[in-house]
């Protein structure tokens, strides 16, 4: 009995700190950001207002709120879809594919994920530069152009992150799909093979069921992570313009609480909050199987 309590006092030792830790910088300020919701209250004013659901009556009407909103979803499908179909694919040929420099390849493909989004907002900002960017300049290569095209303008500013969230992605999911799929037992596949089964067929019958936890787990983490990678992007390359074209719901939240509107950035970030637990909940749901052994 004295060496279990002795056993379970250094256990509560250990992870003290880090439940301490986690209750005072996560769940005080995630409480806190509730409670100033139903405030009106100045960025940087001790005076506060109570007014209960305004804020969030007034999001409602918000078209700008809408907007970025609108923005934040279509970052998330397109980029979610485009980057897991990549790194699925990517993935597929160099496990079961005999290429020279598959290493190579493999750390190609991940150095845009150790690149800072600071780093890469650049080298894209540098691309699309209408002047003497490197892909107009590729364009007039083979067709004249008499305007230069405005890859961050109003039309074309969301497909110009998509590429660049994308292109940062794809290395990441590509190494942990591959290491799944080396998991799998080759055997299945010569199995396949005698029966007939062409590559495109083993691929969607034995080697995406088998690695599907693991397409699940890093599918629900990828698309929490756009809200904030969206963000972070917006940020860094276009600051939401022009003219709110490029906004999303994280940026706008910011823009209010520098404009003064504390409370309703606040109101924001809940809608926020919820929304992302309400989409992982839906996520797991879809995609939930049963698990299949081998």
């Amino acid at each position: 009995m004295k060496r279990a309590r002795g056993r379970s006092g250094f256990l509560a030792v250990c992870i003290a700190p880090a439940v301490i830790l986690f209750f005072v910088f996560m769940i005080l300020p995630t409480l806190n950001v509730f409670r100033m919701s139903l405030f009106e209250k100045g960025a940087y004013s001790p005076n506060e207002t109570f007014v209960g659901l305004k804020n969030f009556k007034t999001l409602i009407s918000d078209t700008n709120f809408i907007r970025s909103m609108q923005n934040m979803i279509l970052l998330i499908v397109i980029v979610t879809i485009v980057t897991f179909a990549f790194a699925l694919v990517f993935a597929g040929i160099l496990s079961r594919e005999k290429i020279k420099g598959q290493n190579f390849f493999r750390i190609i493909f991940y150095i845009p994920n150790i690149l800072s989004v600071v780093v890469i907002a650049g080298i894209f900002s540098a691309i699309y530069k209408p002047e003497n960017g490197m892909l107009n300049s590729i364009i007039s290569l083979f067709h004249k152009m008499e305007n230069p095209i405005l890859w961050k303008g109003e039309s074309l500013v969301m497909v110009s992150l998509i590429i660049a969230m994308v292109w940062q992605a794809i290395g990441y999911y590509m190494v942990m799909y591959m290491a799944s799929m080396a998991s799998v037992p080759e055997s299945l596949y010569e199995s396949a093979g005698l029966d007939g089964a062409g590559r495109m067929v083993q691929f969607f019958q034995i080697t995406i069921p088998l690695i599907w936890t693991n397409i699940r787990t890093t599918l629900t983490f990828f698309i929490i992570s756009t809200i904030n990678m969206a963000f972070l992007f917006v940020k860094a390359m276009t600051s939401g313009g022009p003219n709110g074209a490029s906004e999303v719901a994280l940026s706008y939240m910011y823009g209010q609480k520098d404009a003064g509107l504390y409370g309703y950035s606040m109101a924001i970030g809940v809608v926020i909050f919820i929304f992302s637990f309400a989409l992982s909940a839906l996520v797991n749901k879809v995609t939930e199987r049963e698990p299949l052994e081998f």
